[in-house]
């Protein structure tokens, strides 16, 4: 009796948006080319996008800050209101971190740079796909490095968490480490250097870092340990 082989997973669809055309075109190229993805529509400004959004909704949106007109993250609103199932994943060159703050509140789900290698950038789509969240390295420590200030005594006190996690010490030792790693903007395969053990196994402690403190992101374990001086 023969197996029956399940239908691979349809292309996750997307909509890019870029006012540089070549680096546009280039971009589309590069994504047409792995069979993960499928190229649904471009646009070079924040209203073309949002009618190729409504006219065929994406799976994701790839989506530069520095538009004409109407910047990036002031346009995610009116994107998620065309599209309501579409993902939001920032690609741009800006690395202000109230640009980064803006788009994650705005309802990003992530914020990578255009210095980001192509294997990463389809990577990270698929991530976000499944629900995670994705944010450059860089990007990473400003997030943590801006916190911190926020966090700072004589701050703002609506700066806090909104929500409190598990305590610290509900982590075993070699988890705090990894946490620590992670809130510096350190890769799964950095962190593997550098504690000497298998990538794989970094992302089981990761897993299990995220279960235990009650949080959904690494960005979330970052400001996590920013806020409590574990970074």
């Amino acid at each position: 009796m023969s197996e029956t082989v399940g239908a691979p997973a349809p292309p996750i669809r997307l909509l890019v948006v870029d006012d540089h055309a070549l680096f546009r075109r280039g971009l589309v190229a590069l994504l047409a080319q792995d069979g993960r993805f499928e190229i649904c529509a471009e646009a070079g400004d924040s209203g073309e996008a949002l009618r190729a959004a409504a006219r065929e909704p994406p799976d994701l949106v790839l989506l530069d800050n520095h538009l004409p007109g109407v910047r990036g993250v002031d346009a995610i609103a009116a994107l998620k209101d065309v599209a309501p199932r579409a993902h939001v994943l920032m690609l741009t060159v800006s690395e202000d971190e109230d640009d980064l703050a803006a788009a994650l509140q705005a309802g990003a789900e992530g914020y990578l740079l255009k210095t980001v290698q192509s294997e990463a950038l389809c990577d990270s789509i698929v991530k976000v796909m499944a629900g995670d969240s994705v944010v450059s390295p860089e990007m990473t420590r400003k997030l943590v490095t801006a916190f911190r200030a926020r966090s700072a005594p004589g701050a703002p006190a609506e700066a806090a968490a909104s929500h409190a996690p598990a305590p610290p010490d509900t982590l075993s030792a070699r988890e705090r480490e990894i946490l620590a790693l992670i809130a510096q903007g350190a890769s799964n395969k950095v962190i593997a250097r550098a504690l000497g053990i298998a990538e794989t196994t970094v992302k089981i402690h990761v897993q299990h870092i995220l279960r235990k403190l009650g949080l959904s992101s690494r960005v979330q374990a970052a400001v996590y340990a920013a806020a409590r001086g574990t970074a």
